[in-house]
């Protein structure tokens, strides 16, 4: 069967090269999902285009990412669960919400679980939400605006987690240690 290997500085197509030289600068090392990636500019530069745009959202950093992680649980991606509940370790999130998004249980913090409650249904329900997860939402005090820009978080996760799907993904050794969390009660592949 074909597979797309991850790419480098070195063999990566020209149009993703300075994308990968700007990942490595950001984080240290080119996360393997970001290398794959490499492979279509088109896809790699999609992504980052998006991902720019994100993080001028309306959200927090930590909003972000529990909405990020939140998708990947909805779409199954061992992977992306990993990434983001590593940096919502790095965020200082606590580890009974972490532990809570992975496994679809409520959050302690009541403006938490609205915020993950409604993007786990718009993530497993394609784009459908319960009249009470939007009361939830907009009570804990978020607009109509953010409810729209959870679905650029929810757009970059169908990308990189169905990438994974159709091509599964190592996992970077930054992020192994959250693999180790995932108890979910089905098949991650």
């Amino acid at each position: 069967m074909k597979t797309l290997k991850p790419q480098t500085d070195e063999t990566a197509p020209e149009s993703s090269k300075e994308n990968l030289r700007a990942i490595r600068e950001r984080f240290g090392f080119v996360p393997n999902l970001m290398a794959t990636f490499a492979n279509s500019p088109a896809m790699l530069n999609g992504y980052l285009t998006l991902d720019t745009a994100w993080e001028k959202s309306s959200f927090s950093a930590r909003e972000r990412e529990m909405i990020l992680l939140t998708a990947s649980v909805a779409n199954r991606c061992l992977y992306c669960v990993a990434v983001h509940a590593t940096a919502l370790k790095a965020l200082h999130l606590e580890a009974a919400a972490i532990d809570a998004i992975r496994n679809r249980s409520l959050l302690a913090d009541p403006k938490q679980d609205a915020l993950v409650t409604v993007t786990r249904e718009l993530a497993s329900d394609h784009g459908y939400v319960s009249e009470a997860a939007k009361k939830a939402f907009f009570d804990a005090g978020y607009d109509i605006v953010a409810l729209m820009e959870i679905l650029a978080g929810i757009a970059l996760k169908t990308m990189s987690n169905c990438l994974d799907h159709l091509n599964p993904i190592s996992i970077d050794p930054a992020f192994e240690a959250e693999t180790q969390q995932v108890t979910l009660p089905y098949h991650w592949r």
